[in-house]
């Protein structure tokens, strides 16, 4: 099987909702593919509470994708993860550039950068709807 990598900052919101989501049509789809997901700077998400956040959690369970109690928490990106995915993609090139820059120097041209800002900066309804598109244009592509 061919693994999507999906990155953002802490793991706990854009990068888990493109997580579960392509998985769930991934399997709906039957395609060869799954997605997992990390953080390139986990530690920056101090206000982050529970395994995965409430505007991803609520976002998935409006779209029929149930998030039971034993999720995982958070997870730091490794480069052992670059590795093991067929394709990496950062969801905000303007905020994980920087970071992967730092972090993964050798693998900051190799991935692939969508444009999908944190709540800071767009409203999760906005910013969920704007990976659900790119998502299912990913899977239109690979299937």
């Amino acid at each position: 099987m061919d693994k999507i990598l999906f990155l953002c900052t802490g793991n706990y919101y854009r990068s888990r909702f493109a997580e579960h989501l392509f998985n769930y049509y991934a399997r709906k789809q039957e395609l060869d593919w799954f997605a997992d997901s990390r953080g390139l700077a986990i530690e920056r998400g101090t206000n982050n509470v529970g395994a995965i956040s409430i505007y991803a959690k609520n976002a998935l369970q409006e779209r029929g994708i149930i998030i039971t109690g034993d999720e995982r928490f958070p997870i730091a990106v490794t480069l052992a993860d670059f590795h093991t995915a067929t394709r990496v993609i950062a969801l905000d090139e303007s905020e994980h550039r920087p970071l992967m820059s730092d972090r993964f120097p050798e693998w900051e041209d190799k991935i692939e950068y969508w444009l999908v800002h944190d709540v800071d900066k767009t409203v999760a309804t906005t910013a969920l709807g704007q990976i659900e598109q790119q998502v299912l244009q990913l899977l239109r592509q690979l299937g």
